[in-house]
């Protein structure tokens, strides 16, 4: 699909569907039709298709549908694109956390945590991604070089894509004061997320403990990587619910993850939803990328998963957590794949989520990938389409639900400040020379 843009800045899509909501209508799966009058960058008003009449230029959408630009909460831009020289050695978790660790120690120079960044950014900003969350690998020493080259990639990108960054360290470091206050220093200083990553841990209650403590003396909102794992006795969820109601934390929680109590027994999975929801917590699911590395055992390369790795997103949401989706890993030994586009994971969220039914409310899940992380996240992007808003679009030939979802869209108009941008996305070969390949 392409679109041609005025010069003067102002013109009106006409014939585009909208979800409801757009139109103050209760949410729902329910698309309208819609007149959208843009100029100067902004949503001037929106109204029901055949009530706008400003001007010639008039771009008729034929029914399809326009969606808010997305946000990725849950990226890590500083993984991203090392597969080609890394890979995980059986798929498993344990083997992706190796192998990382072992190019991180051969290869993370600046320069070259720089490029990757960069590209990745490139990728979803070509998709339609209008603010991203990354987490940072921070165990000392890499807290002192990576977190430079974000306030250098984030600057350089602040016109055009929002970035936030969580610092990323394991249990050890998190009960380590000196290391733990040395790495929320740094991220005070780059006015970061306090974060890590804990599972099954004899621990974790002291670990959440020392976290939120080390969080609040620093005024940081916290994200931390919980319970990915596919052992039922992971109870670091249920910890940070206790440590953030036992201690009154005042700033604001994400988990995300949290795939062990979709197979832990429904009442102790059902009680942690409870004290999460009480907790004031809000959890990111990361489908694509556990459903590819959870229940990952590989018993003489013949053994099919038995679940899909994800957590009870659905129990999470009707017990009132706010909840999003999000890309997670990006070609890298924690998911081989994925190239940060926020469709791919609202497309692929239906099918691993089962959240596309009932159809009458299904699509509320839009919000997902888009208004639900920005409120999480706090984010100036509001990720909603609305009068006075910035014009941030993605604009799809398709009509209706079912056809949105039924292709991959590559062929889709993204606006920003209501100019259609150019969506060609970056040639690998430009990291050959990262990865030992010669030009």
């Amino acid at each position: 699909m392409t679109i041609t843009i005025p010069s003067t800045g102002r013109y009106v899509l006409t014939n585009a569907n909208v979800p409801a909501a757009v139109m103050g209508e209760p949410a729902s799966g329910a698309l309208v039709l819609v007149d959208i009058e843009i100029a100067d960058g902004k949503v001037v008003s929106i109204a029901a298709a055949g009530d706008v009449s400003v001007g010639p230029d008039r771009i008729d959408l034929d029914h399809g549908i326009a969606l808010p630009a997305f946000v990725d909460l849950h990226t890590h831009l500083d993984k991203g694109h090392i597969w080609p020289r890394k890979e995980n050695p059986d798929g498993t978790w344990l083997g992706a956390l190796v192998a990382v660790g072992e190019d991180r120690n051969a290869n993370w120079a600046a320069a070259d945590v720089e490029r990757r960044m960069d590209f990745a950014l490139r990728c979803a900003w070509a998709h339609g991604t209008a603010a991203v969350r990354t987490h940072i690998d921070s165990a000392p020493p890499q807290h002192e070089i990576s977190w430079s080259i974000l306030e250098t990639v984030r600057e350089r990108w602040a016109s055009r894509i929002e970035l936030q960054a969580v610092s990323l360290i394991g249990p050890d470091d998190i009960l380590d004061r000196n290391n733990l206050r040395a790495v929320a220093t740094r991220t005070k200083a780059a006015n970061g997320l306090l974060g890590g990553s804990t599972g099954v841990h004899p621990d974790n209650p002291a670990i959440m403990r020392a976290l939120l403590e080390m969080a609040g003396d620093f005024g940081l909102d916290v994200d931390l990587h919980i319970d990915e794992t596919g052992d039922p006795a992971a109870d670091a969820l249920q910890s940070l619910a206790d440590a953030v109601i036992e201690t009154s934390f005042a700033g604001k929680v994400t988990a995300g993850h949290c795939c062990a109590i979709a197979i832990q027994p429904e009442a102790t999975a059902m009680a942690t939803i409870e004290r999460v929801a009480q907790a004031g917590i809000a959890v990111v699911s990361l489908p694509i990328c556990n459903m590819y590395l959870q229940d990952r055992r590989n018993v003489g390369g013949v053994r099919t998963p038995r679940w899909r790795g994800v957590t009870l997103l659905n129990e999470l949401k009707a017990a009132g957590v706010p909840v999003a989706i999000a890309s997670d890993n990006t070609r890298d030994p924690f998911y081989a794949y994925g190239d940060l586009d926020g469709f791919e994971v609202l497309r692929e969220g239906a099918r691993i989520l089962h959240f596309d039914h009932p159809q009458a409310d299904a699509f509320t899940w839009v919000r997902s990938v888009s208004a639900e992380p920005a409120a999480i996240g706090g984010f100036t992007y509001s990720g909603t389409i609305g009068a006075g808003l910035p014009a941030e679009l993605v604009l799809f030939r398709a009509r209706t639900w079912t056809e949105l979802m039924s292709r991959p869209q590559t062929d889709r108009v993204v606006l920003r400040s209501g100019s259609a941008i150019d969506t060609t996305l970056p040639d690998y070969r430009e990291l050959d020379d990262l990865m030992g390949r010669q030009a």
